[in-house]
This record gives C-alpha cells, sequence and structure tokens, in this order.
C-alpha cells in the first residue's frame, strides 16, 4: 500500500501552505492525509480501478485532492507541490522538530534569513540573528539553540512506527518464498524500540543469491543500496533495509546476536565464558577443553563442539536460561532475573479487554460513537471508552468538548449502549494547565465513567513532575495521558522524574497511561519499569481518532513489556467489572 506515501506528501503539502499563511488549505490537507493513511484500500488500487472518482470516496478527499493523488500516482510527482517547493526551498521536515519551530515559523525564518535548514538555523541562533526578526525575540533565539540539537538526533533516528510496517511488508514479500525457510526481523526493530536505525532483517535459506534477488526486486524499494550473495540493502521511504541470509543451522545463534542489544549479548557471553561455553553469531559451543583461550573468544565458527544454534532457545537453554524476551535484553538485570528464575510473565496483546482512551467526531475523531463502539466489539474487545477532548489549553481550534457539549453527548452514548453488545464507559479527555490544574469542573468529573486527564500545552517548561503529580491526585482522575506529551522525533516533551510520578499514582490509585500511537509510545519502557516497581497501574490506550487506529494498541503493549510489566499491572487486562472496581476505588 502506498497510502502512507501519499499521506505524507499531503501533510508537506499543509506544512508549505501554512508556511505561506494560506487560510483553510492546510487543515483541509491535513485531514484528507489522516483519511488516506488510514484507508483500509490501497490508493493506488482505487486510482487503477475508478481513478479520480474513486479516490474520491474517502472521507474528506474532495475532486481537487483525487485529481492531485491520480498525478502522483501517474507521473510520480505533483506539479503544484513542486511549485510550492521551489517558492520554499527548505527541509520542512528537520526544522519543524525543533520544539516551538512550526512551518510559520519555518516561512518567516527563509522570507527574513534564507535558513533553509538545521545547520543555517543553528549558526543564524549563535549569530544573535533570529532576535531581530519582528515577533521573535532573545527568548525564541535560546529556544532554538536549546532544541536544535535534540531535532538533529532525531534526524539520525526513524520512528519505530514508520519503520515497522515496512519491516512487516518486507517480511510478508519473502516469507511465502519457498527458498526463504525462516524469516524474522533483528534489531532494535525487534526489541520495540521507540526509535530505529535501520530495519534488519534474517533470513534462513540454503540459498542466499537467491533470497538477495527476490529482496531487491521487492517493489517497496526506492533503491538498491547494495547486494552481495548472502546480504543486501534497499532504501525504502528514507528507510535503511538490511537482509542477512544464514544457513537454517545458525538461524538461532544469528537471530538471537543481531538482536541485541550489545550489552545484553556482552553479558550473556560472559555469562557462558564463566561455564566454558563460547556464544556467537554461529552457535554455542563448548570450549572447555579448548586450550588455546584467545582462539576460543574469536568469531570462528568451528571451535569446540557446537551444542546448538538452529533455534533461539538453545542459545539461552545451553546456559540453562529460558528464553529472555526481545523487549527486556538491555541489560537492565533481565539476565540476572533469568538466572535467578524470575523474568518478568510479560503482558500481550491478546490480554487487552479494551480500550480507554479514545475519541469521535464530537472532538477530532473521524467516527462516529456508534461505530467507534462497534469496531470495538468486532475486535473482541469486552468494553469501550468514549474519551472526547474537554475545551482547555492546548486543543486545536474548536475540537474541544465545552461541559454542556459533554452533557449532550452522554445522551447519544446511553443510546448506543443501550443497543451495543460490549460495555460502554463514557467519559472525557480533560486537560492539564501549566500548574497542574485540572481544567474541566469538577461537577461534570464526578459524572462521568472514566476521566483521562492529559497534558497538552506548555509542553517546553522543563522539570513537570510536581505539575503531573497534581494532576493524578485530582479525586476524579482515572488516568494520566501521555504524560510527557512527547512527539518521538518532534518534541521532546517534559522532563520528569517517573519514579516520584510512580509513587504518586500508585498511593493515589490513578493510572498511568502507555499511548499506544506510535507517535508519542509515552510513557516509554523506562517510565513504565519506573511504575511497576512502584506498584503503580498502567493503562494501555491507543489514543483512537479512528477504528484503524485501534491496531496500534501492538505498539503499547511492547512499549509495556519494555518495561517489564505484566498482566496485573495492567488495567485494561481486567474485564467490565474489574474496571469498574477501580474506577470506583
Amino acid at each position: 500500500m502506498r497510502n502512507a506515501e501519499v499521506a505524507a506528501l499531503f501533510e508537506e503539502f499543509a506544512d508549505l501552505l501554512e508556511a505561506q499563511d494560506v487560510a483553510y488549505k492546510p487543515s483541509a490537507y491535513r485531514r484528507a492525509a489522516e483519511n488516506i493513511r488510514d484507508h483500509p484500500r490501497a490508493v493506488e488500487d482505487m486510482a487503477a480501478e475508478g481513478g479520480e472518482e474513486a479516490v474520491a470516496e474517502i472521507d474528506h478527499v474532495g475532486d481537487a485532492i483525487a485529481a492531485k493523488i491520480v498525478e502522483y500516482l501517474d507521473t510520480g510527482g505533483i506539479e503544484e507541490l513542486e511549485e510550492l517547493r521551489a517558492d520554499l526551498p527548505v527541509d520542512m521536515a528537520a526544522l519543524t522538530r525543533v520544539e516551538g519551530v512550526g512551518p510559520k515559523t519555518v516561512g518567516t525564518l527563509y522570507e527574513e534569513l534564507g535558513i533553509t535548514d538545521l545547520e543555517e538555523l543553528e549558526a543564524a541562533a549563535e549569530a544573535g540573528e533570529i532576535r531581530g526578526i519582528k515577533g521573535f525575540g532573545a527568548k525564541t533565539e535560546q529556544n532554538i539553540l536549546d532544541n536544535v540539537g535534540f531535532a538533529k538526533e532525531a534526524g539520525k533516528r526513524q520512528r519505530l512506527g514508520d519503520a515497522r510496517p515496512l519491516a512487516d511488508d518486507v517480511v510478508g514479500h519473502l516469507d511465502h518464498e519457498a527458498v526463504v525457510e525462516r524469516i524474522d526481523v533483528a534489531g532494535s526493530i525487534r526489541r520495540w524500540k521507540a526509535t530505529i536505525g535501520d530495519v534488519d532483517v534474517l533470513v534462513a535459506s540454503d540459498d542466499g543469491a537467491a533470497v538477495v534477488d527476490v529482496f531487491t526486486d521487492w517493489d517497496g524499494a526506492d533503491d538498491v543500496i547494495e547486494a552481495g550473495e548472502q546480504k543486501a540493502s534497499v532504501r525504502a521511504e528514507g528507510v535503511r533495509i538490511d537482509l542477512r541470509v544464514v544457513v537454517p543451522e545458525e538461524f538461532g545463534s544469528a537471530l538471537q546476536y543481531f538482536t541485541g542489544s550489545k550489552a545484553h549479548n556482552v553479558t550473556l557471553r560472559n555469562l557462558a565464558i564463566d561455564r566454558g561455553l563460547k556464544l556467537n553469531e554461529y552457535g554455542v559451543f563448548d570450549v572447555s577443553d579448548v586450550s588455546d583461550v584467545a582462539d576460543a573468544d574469536d568469531d570462528s565458527r568451528r571451535v569446540g563442539e557446537r551444542l546448538g544454534g538452529a533455534e533461539e532457545a538453545e542459545m539461552y537453554g545451553a546456559l540453562d536460561l529460558p528464553v529472555i524476551p526481545p523487549e527486556i535484553r538491555e541489560d537492565t538485570g533481565e539476565i540476572r532475573a533469568a538466572v535467578e528464575g524470575d523474568l518478568p510473565d510479560l503482558v500481550t496483546e491478546g490480554e487487552i479487554h479494551g480500550d480507554l482512551h479514545t475519541h469521535t467526531e464530537w472532538s477530532d475523531g473521524g467516527n462516529t460513537v456508534a461505530e467507534m463502539v462497534q469496531a470495538a466489539a468486532d475486535r473482541g474487545y469486552d468494553y469501550h471508552c468514549v474519551t472526547d477532548h474537554a475545551e482547555g489549553p492546548g486543543v486545536f481550534g474548536d475540537a474541544g468538548l465545552s461541559d454542556a457539549d459533554v452533557r449532550e453527548q452522554a445522551d447519544e452514548v446511553a443510546a448506543v449502549r443501550a443497543d451495543a453488545d460490549i460495555d460502554v464507559f463514557h467519559g472525557v479527555e480533560a486537560n492539564i494547565d501549566a500548574d497542574g490544574e485540572v481544567t474541566t469542573s469538577d461537577d461534570l468529573l464526578a459524572e462521568l465513567d472514566i476521566v483521562v486527564a492529559s497534558p497538552h500545552a506548555a509542553l517546553d517548561r522543563g522539570e513537570a513532575t510536581d505539575r503531573l503529580i497534581r494532576a493524578v491526585e485530582h479525586p476524579h482522575v482515572d488516568v494520566l495521558g501521555h504524560p510527557t506529551g512527547r512527539l518521538i522525533n518532534r518534541r521532546s516533551g517534559l522532563e520528569v522524574d517517573f519514579e516520584r510520578l510512580a509513587e504518586a499514582a500508585a498511593a493515589a490509585g490513578t493510572a498511568l497511561e502507555v499511548n499506544a500511537n506510535p507517535a508519542r509510545l509515552d510513557c516509554d519502557g523506562d517510565a513504565v519499569r519506573a511504575a511497576v516497581e512502584a506498584g503503580a497501574t498502567i493503562a494501555i490506550d491507543t489514543d483512537a481518532h479512528s477504528p484503524s487506529e485501534f491496531d496500534n494498541v501492538h505498539y503499547g503493549v511492547h512499549t509495556a513489556r519494555r518495561g517489564w510489566a505484566e498482566s496485573a499491572d495492567v488495567l485494561n487486562t481486567r474485564d467490565a467489572d474489574g474496571l469498574r472496581a477501580f474506577l470506583d476505588g
């Protein structure tokens, strides 16, 4: 599917238009991009079958946008977009990664100082040139200097949510080939890190050259970087994808080795050495009788008696260990826990009974209450929570609901509940202001089934632990949503002492959210670990604005697993009665 590719073009369109202060069109293009990305059918198939008319059936895609989509699919470009790029030749994606720098700011910086990229932005700030622009000043200039480093580093890594679908496509492309005996991803993407460098794909086969040929013929590849007999690399949507082919009897050892992390592997190898064994990408070997220790420690595949390597389990089993889940292979105590028989029984996606944080067309979602509830039922969930945005600081435009709007929505939720096959809870996503106040009235909050409170404004205020503690201690707040407010590779978010926050949340009986939106993944794994150790409850929510976004739950589950979360630690592994007991507690 090329939906994400096409959607990205219209997000770029929106940014370039906003930079030129064009009214209305940017929001229209962004809404179109969102619906194109989430549409269940491949946009290229729709265009091939019915042209512009078929493409225009996507919500919020009118005739003009549909024409541009077909133009791109037919020609590889959009003339109007190329003209906008020529008028504003900037690295918009990189520049807007700097906290506080939006498209309009980019437009002004280009017009006033000719700034086109991060290097030029940093140089201008260091030279004191930005403060001289009307409406900017020394504070804005210092903010840019404080945040440009983050923007540079963010540009070196890809978001998991952007890379994982590409990895899945590659695996799907190769997996049905007879020459491929086994296949999996490795590296940080298998450990489900929030950002990754390259996508690593590992294949077991006795015919590496044939596998490489199939891999380099993948129609998702934009270009082939290199191709050999056992290895190849391609680039797709700006992401480098590396293929490595190994013989089947070494697949397990290679998978363990190339999954990492490096620190995990070093500690595991040292444990093996203490037991007269050697681990490497070729297998596990008994070197207790090898006289030359230096030779035993090298990467030769034939030193000592080979004990295994076809299965990953053999690599750990040789050390009398269970397989350690990839998400926690970070050398943060997992090997010691495995030795002591104390590994956590990590939560799984199948244990999630419902979503506590979702949106409908009442705020900024794209579907009705009934459609979202039905989609939850279709997934096999036991319950669904409607938590549209309340009005307040940081909520865009008129997306936030007034108290009267929320009470009016309650009637619709009640009507849907009466006909639903699952339990339906009515709530709200309230806003936390810069002082930690929840800005929705206490009277309304007391009437609702569930309250998610989230920071949406003042996200550049640095240390914010006291602010969030005040929110979790609010008597009507049930879940603290996306606590730092970060946007991966775009905004670093609030600085939080999660040990203190988790202790406060545990004492108050407030859950801390793992927001599964792949742009957020907030709390992250380290924060989840702090929550688990403090006895706080975790909620894994998708923040879904459409039914398709329920699929993001796996990002949240794997993020929670990175924090050693078990089923008992997670609120929405409970059934509806268990959820009610928590909310009423």
